[in-house]
Parts: C-alpha cells; sequence; structure tokens
C-alpha cells in the first residue's frame, strides 16, 4: 500500500518571503514555531489565544501547530531554538 507522506494542515502554510518560508498560521505572519516556543516556556492554549499573545488565533490554530509540530519536531525544534538564543545570551 502506498503512504501519503505529506500531510495537508487546514491552518498552516508557507509563503515565500514570509518568515523565511517557515510554516506560519494563514492569514497571520505567526510561525507555527512561535505557538510552540510560548508553549514550551508555559503558555498554555488558552493565554496562546488571548489578549496577553496572540488573540487572533483560535484554539483549533493553535492544537494544528501542535500536530505540525508533533509530525516535524526536528524542524521547530532548530526555530524555537534560533529564536530563545539571543535571550539566553543578554
Amino acid at each position: 500500500p502506498l503512504c501519503m507522506a505529506a500531510t495537508a494542515y487546514r491552518y498552516l502554510v508557507n509563503l515565500p518571503g514570509v518568515r523565511g518560508g517557515n510554516t506560519i498560521v494563514e492569514g497571520t505572519r505567526i510561525g507555527v514555531h512561535d505557538v510552540v516556543g510560548l508553549l514550551q516556556n508555559g503558555e498554555t492554549v488558552d493565554s496562546i489565544c488571548s489578549a496577553h499573545c496572540f488573540p487572533d488565533l483560535t484554539k483549533a490554530q493553535v492544537y494544528e501547530c501542535l500536530a505540525y509540530y508533533e509530525d516535524h519536531k526536528g524542524e521547530i525544534d532548530v526555530l524555537v531554538a534560533r529564536q530563545m538564543a539571543p535571550d539566553e545570551q543578554a
């Protein structure tokens, strides 16, 4: 049986020239790695969707970022680490 390696994500896109071509939430400039980084730093799905973080995101979009992360951990871990690096050196 043939397996489809690519998984379609309803809310996520890659746009050349936007956020370095990394996977983002469609209609925003919010990267999957932005959402995952916040979750790894103690935010919750509810707090990410609040005015505190990204009020335009829905819970479904946040959960889809998590699903994408589960499928692409290596890629996202590198992006999160790069994003967090400047803060650690300060």
